[in-house]
């Protein structure tokens, strides 16, 4: 992925992601975990940035708080330049809803609605018209190659479809930044290199991506990759 920062007037935007010493713990059982020491990163406009490390290393719990479903328990986030750290739950959603796409590893599909309905969803809780949000859906489907699945129920769809269609779904309300977790993890390799194309030609579009994932070869196709250990980032690599 091209991983370029956009600049205006030869300076570089402000960061998408500013993650500050930011912590996070929570109890399990009778003891506590600490699921992220003193984390700080920061990701340009434009950036495509792979997150990889062993289980348990607190890969999970960042996509969580770069994604607000979470909130660090110490320091501070700020997303496109807003601290969303102390926001509450109702702000938190707003956000998500409007700044940031999400890519499972599992798709989470609605499998009682057809593919285009499935992407309209969030524009349907940003309470866009049902009208205006199936265009805008189909719009969306086009630009991954699936238009012509619109109808179909996810169930209709191989497994490289259901990505995409997921990942129209993350694009539909024209998100700052784009989080994907493991999203060629279910998909056999030639569908995960599709799919790994797709996603190196939205970076190309100017699409800031954060990718949690396993996958050597995905991770490779970054120009950043960011290693955690025991809740700590262990490297941040800039490899072109």
């Amino acid at each position: 992925m091209a991983g370029q920062s956009a600049t205006t007037g030869g300076e570089l935007l402000s960061a998408v992601i500013d993650l500050r010493e930011a912590g996070k713990s929570f109890v399990r059982g009778s003891r506590a975990v600490t699921a992220l020491d003193g984390v700080t990163l920061s990701i340009d406009e434009g950036e495509a940035v792979a997150v990889m490390g062993p289980s348990g290393s607190g890969k999970s719990t960042l996509l969580a708080l770069l994604g607000c479903l979470d909130r660090p328990s110490r320091g501070e986030y700020r997303l496109d330049g807003t601290l969303v750290s102390d926001l509450d739950d109702a702000a938190l959603s707003r956000i998500r809803n409007r700044r940031i796409g999400f890519v499972f590893q599992a798709f989470h599909l609605i499998p009682q609605l057809t593919v285009v309905e499935n992407v309209a969803t969030p524009l349907l809780y940003a309470g866009v018209a049902e009208a205006d949000g199936r265009r805008r859906a189909l719009v969306s489907l086009e630009r991954v190659g699936l238009q012509e699945r619109a109808e179909h129920r996810p169930s209709e769809l191989s497994g490289g479809e259901a990505q995409r269609a997921a990942i129209a779904r993350a694009l539909v309300t024209e998100p700052r930044l784009i989080l994907a977790d493991e999203p060629t993890g279910n998909l056999d390799s030639a569908t995960g290199e599709e799919i790994a194309r797709l996603l190196e030609a939205l970076n190309r579009e100017g699409r800031t991506f954060v990718l949690v994932t396993h996958d050597e070869a995905l991770a490779g196709r970054t120009a950043r990759r960011v290693r955690l250990r025991d809740g700590r980032i262990q490297s941040d690599e800039r490899v072109r």
